[in-house]
């Protein structure tokens, strides 16, 4: 693995930089529609795509090598305003809360928001210090298919209602002080990295029938 991915991307102070996290087990192109929807709406200077070395909340038997995932990752990202990382492996940490917490203490001055797919919004309750994290930084939740809706039963948009913010407003959320949120709608895609296993792994014993 290049010692490049292994350290948080520069910026400078004063910049809007969007912090898009995930297993990315394998990445696709729903995550890359999530992160150009994110760069346009939000207005960013940045967006980190985070690859994390395991989410605490899954299965980690089906998780591909890091590595791989990193490489598949810059291949179907070429907008070099996105920057592919896994600064977290050198962190030691698992959890997002405390990951947000380093972001921040590492880069005074840069405006963060923390992005995610609306189907993440329903067991975000289940993040380990979920609360902090929305204290941390503005989140942008982005539209994903079956999930539109859904989104308003969420903990987090109940527990939260206050802050939230006018999607037309999306534009200076990074600005905004935590806790704040909005929910953006835009184009969708049914790709999964679930499916996408499911698929190659058919492949696999059709293959080796």
């Amino acid at each position: 693995m290049e010692s490049r991915y292994l350290r948080m991307p520069h910026v400078e102070k004063g910049m809007a930089v969007g912090l898009f996290g995930g297993s990315f087990n394998p990445p696709h192109e729903g995550h890359v529609l999530v992160a150009d929807i994110a760069l346009r709406r939000l207005r960013l200077d940045q967006l980190w795509w985070m690859v994390t070395p395991g989410n605490p909340l899954k299965d980690h038997r089906q998780l591909a090598p890091l590595a791989e995932r990193l490489q598949f990752s810059e291949a179907i990202t070429p907008d070099p305003r996105i920057k592919v990382t896994a600064f977290e492996k050198t962190t030691g940490q698992n959890y997002t809360a405390r990951t947000l917490e380093i972001v921040r203490a590492r880069n005074p001055g840069v405006h963060f928001v923390w992005i995610m797919g609306a189907d993440s919004l329903q067991g975000f309750h289940r993040w380990q210090n979920w609360q902090r994290i929305a204290r941390t930084f503005p989140i942008a939740v982005v539209d994903r298919p079956g999930s539109t809706l859904a989104f308003l039963s969420s903990m987090m948009a109940k527990t939260f209602d206050h802050a939230r913010v006018d999607e037309e407003d999306a534009g200076a959320l990074a600005y905004r002080r935590a806790p704040a949120w909005t929910f953006i709608h835009g184009p969708r895609s049914l790709l999964s990295s679930s499916a996408l296993r499911h698929r190659a792994e058919a492949q696999k014993r059709r293959d080796e029938e």
